[in-house]
């Protein structure tokens, strides 16, 4: 028997099924993400315009609906009952609602239950400096950087101060007390509240992402002035993370962030989630650990030479893209199709991956 959509019913086969996302969208089907891959819930039927709209209507609160009236778009968090929390985008698309929710796990969870390197760790015992998780959208950023944060939590007694838009992960204070700011609920912008930051007297700082030119640079001011600051960017390679924060400024300012940032970054994580052999997804990741060659580097306008140190720099805990892929092919945790898929060098890859 066909079903119709009911909200508390979606909500709760996300939940169970633990699917990374659930996707309403005029039609179509509702639609899960498990495990990486789109799966139809061919028992329901085809999502009408009316009916996206009133499932997206109905995890609204009224300010919202009226912002979303007001700018066809929105981010929010949505708790559903004590069961899960997701991370909600309502959009119109061709005159019609759609929705996709991210679902957030309850429990933040460690560095090694998230399978990550544990060199890691040495980001969380610093005491200023700027760090950078890098990767596509929808690849584990925001849960690497709560990992980090939470470690910090559990180790040491500090003022966290976290800007996210949505807030995805709460947080419970353990040694250190954290503050969590939503844009467009608690501050008006990344960029405003991180500029308030230096009224609050924070140890450590989590931008959820640097949108903007002016975010980045009043994030690499923190991070001068003895702040722990870590925050996202949306790009490919730890080198391109850099050219992508020099290239957000003009010609006449780009000599002077290179200096700001070969002097406060300390480290950049570029991830990707890959479909495990056994099911779920793992994590591998580039680690860029800045020394005083990779500082030259940056300050010198030589990025282009970083991929190179990081093949080099096992002693100092870097790890390349591709020699992570290659591991876990030779673990066999993933396939060599899909590592391939994700490379940005697959000639290279496969040579690794065979030695």
């Amino acid at each position: 028997m066909v079903q119709t959509i009911r909200t508390a019913d979606l909500l709760e086969l996300t939940v169970k099924e633990q699917a990374s996302d659930l996707h309403i969208t005029a039609g179509h089907p509702p639609i899960l993400r498990i495990s990486g891959r789109l799966v139809p819930l061919e028992k329901y039927a085809v999502v009408t315009p009316e009916e996206s709209q009133s499932f997206a209507f109905s995890i609204m609160t009224e300010d919202q609906k009226k912002r979303f009236a007001a700018t066809r778009d929105i981010d929010f968090s949505y708790s559903y009952e004590d069961k899960g929390r997701f991370r909600v985008n309502v959009f119109v698309q061709q005159q019609t609602v759609s929705c996709a929710l991210r679902l957030i796990p309850q429990k933040i969870q460690t560095l090694e239950e998230l399978n990550l390197p544990p060199v890691l760790s040495q980001f969380t015992k610093l005491s200023q400096g700027f760090v950078i998780v890098t990767g596509p959208s929808g690849h584990g950023k925001s849960t690497t950087l709560a990992s980090l944060v939470d470690q910090i939590n559990h180790e040491r007694a500090e003022h966290i101060v976290t800007i996210e838009d949505p807030i995805e992960y709460i947080f419970a204070d353990d040694l250190s007390v954290i503050a969590q700011r939503e844009v467009g609920e608690d501050t008006e912008s990344f960029s405003k509240a991180l500029r308030a930051t230096f009224r609050q007297d924070p140890d450590v700082i989590m931008v959820g992402e640097m949108r903007d030119s002016e975010t980045i640079a009043t994030a690499l001011t923190a991070a001068e002035t003895g702040h722990l600051v870590f925050a996202t960017l949306h790009t490919n390679s730890a080198a391109q993370t850099l050219h992508r924060i020099v290239d957000s400024f003009s010609a006449e300012q780009q000599a002077q962030i290179r200096a700001q940032l070969s002097g406060s970054l300390r480290g950049v994580i570029s991830q990707r989630l890959i479909p495990r052999t056994k099911g779920g997804l793992i994590p591998a990741c580039e680690v860029l650990m800045v020394t005083p060659a990779v500082a030259n580097l940056i300050r010198e306008n030589k990025s282009h030479e970083i991929p190179m140190v990081i093949e080099t720099g096992a002693e100092q805990g870097m790890v390349s893209l591709n020699r992570a892929l290659a591991n876990l092919v030779r673990g066999r945790e993933i396939t060599l199709d899909h590592a391939l898929a994700y490379s940005l060098n697959p000639m290279e890859l496969r040579t690794l991956a065979k030695s």
